[in-house]
This record gives structure tokens, C-alpha cells and sequence, in this order.
């Protein structure tokens, strides 16, 4: 009679949702990205936080295919991304509402949605009642040319149509910009709903204060390189970072 065998005590971890390791990426001879290594675990709102120039958008890009690596490497749940074309990453399940929110201006609200979900195909009624559920606002105005709307509702399209792809990591840049304080506090909230319903968030934002009380994890970038990485309540007590980015003395 054989002995039973014995359960492994190893457990088998699951890869991050996304890793940045030893990134450089060029725009011609211009070095946008200098060595760039950061992690995104899953489950998690990570922010990268920065001045105009730092490499936050670059990096967004690099990540959704947009624009690629020289060296280094992008892995999304365990799998390379280098040279992935930017729809094969989609597809992939990596969305972005990007910087300036370029929604189809001719185009209504739920028209714009539906461009959101065309790497999946024809959008089922579970994802609008989705979008809907988070921005009652944009089920009112569902007919309406998104070009006619206010900045706010703009940007709640904007995220919206990203959610329409039904993302595993969602790329959000700058969501706040341009809005006053009452409509960054309804946007915040909302990034805060949309990861508690389980997708994982890698946010960039000039907002710091904003984008540190809503983040597990924080990176600071300037001029293309990562020069502080903690946890977003060690970051709000950080003497530079508050120097720096939260406007204190």
C-alpha cells in the first residue's frame, strides 16, 4: 500500500497585476523615461504623483502600448508586453481614460460608451446599467452630443468608456483636471467605488493631497525617474512630498 502523498507546504503566488522592471523609453533622442520599476499588485489604487514633465503620461503610455520601451520590460499579470500592439493590450484587458478626456464630441453619450467596449464587441446591458450605476448623470444625458456637456460630465464619459472594456487594470490620467473641488471629490469617490467592485487602478494625477488619500501605494517621479516609493499614508507625511507636492512649508 502506498503512502499518501504529502501536501506541498509551497504555495503558488500569483504574479502582480503589473510590473515595471528597468524601463527607458525615448520620444526621438529625447530620454522620457529613465529606469523606470514599479509594481501594481491586484486589488490596489497606486498613484504616481509628479510635475508637469515628470514622466506620468509617458509612463501610462508605455504601459497601454501607446508608445514602447527601448529597454526594459512591462508584464501585465505575468505576461510581456513588449511590442504588444496598443489593441492587443486592450484586449488584454488594460483600459485608459487618458489626459484631456477626448471623448467623441460629435457623438452622444451612449455612442461614446459603446467605442469603449469595441475590442469586446457589442456591448451587453449589464455593462451600460454598469457605467450608469456609477454616473446617474450620464444615464440622463444618455442621447445627448458629448461635446455639448460640461467639463465633469466629460470626464465621467471619459472613465465611463474605459470601464465599457470591462478592464482588469484601469489607467486613469489626470481625472481631476480642469474641475472644481466639489466635482474632485465626486470623481475620487468614484475611483474609490470602482476598486472596491474589484478593478485594479494605476493613477496619475497632479492632485497629490487627492490622489494619496485615495491610493494603498504611491510613486514619486521627477525628470523620468522614481525617486520615492511608500505606502500613500507614508507619503502624506513625507517632509518633501509635502514640500513639494502638497504645498506646505
Amino acid at each position: 500500500m502506498h503512502p499518501a502523498p504529502v501536501a506541498s507546504s509551497q504555495t503558488t503566488l500569483a504574479p502582480p497585476m503589473l510590473e515595471l522592471e528597468n524601463v527607458h523609453t525615448f520620444y526621438g533622442h529625447i530620454h522620457a523615461l529613465k529606469g523606470i520599476s514599479l509594481t501594481v499588485n491586484q486589488g490596489e489604487i497606486v498613484t504616481l504623483i509628479g510635475s508637469n514633465g515628470a514622466g506620468k503620461s509617458t509612463t501610462l503610455r508605455t504601459i497601454s502600448g501607446l508608445s514602447h520601451a527601448r529597454t526594459g520590460k512591462v508584464l501585465l499579470q505575468g505576461n510581456v508586453l513588449d511590442r504588444v500592439p496598443a489593441h492587443r493590450i486592450a484586449e488584454m484587458g488594460v483600459a485608459q481614460s487618458p489626459e484631456g478626456r477626448r471623448i467623441f464630441a460629435r457623438m452622444t453619450v451612449r455612442e461614446n460608451l459603446e467605442m469603449g467596449a469595441f475590442c469586446r464587441g457589442k456591448p451587453d446591458s449589464a455593462d451600460f446599467d454598469r457605467v450608469y450605476s456609477l454616473f446617474p448623470r450620464l444615464k440622463e444625458r444618455t442621447d445627448q452630443k458629448a461635446g455639448t456637456m460640461s467639463g465633469g460630465e466629460q470626464q465621467m464619459l471619459a472613465i465611463g468608456r474605459a470601464l465599457m472594456a470591462r478592464p482588469v487594470l484601469l489607467l486613469l490620467d489626470e481625472p481631476s483636471m480642469g474641475l472644481s473641488p466639489i466635482l474632485v471629490e465626486t470623481i475620487f469617490g468614484i475611483v474609490r467605488e470602482i476598486n472596491a467592485q474589484g478593478t485594479t487602478v494605476l493613477l496619475v494625477e497632479q492632485n497629490a493631497l487627492m490622489a494619496l488619500a485615495v491610493a494603498n501605494r504611491g510613486y514619486v517621479m521627477q525628470t523620468g525617474q522614481i525617486v520615492l516609493a511608500d505606502s500613500a499614508a507614508a507619503l502624506i507625511q513625507n517632509d518633501m512630498v509635502r514640500k513639494a507636492y502638497l504645498g506646505e512649508e
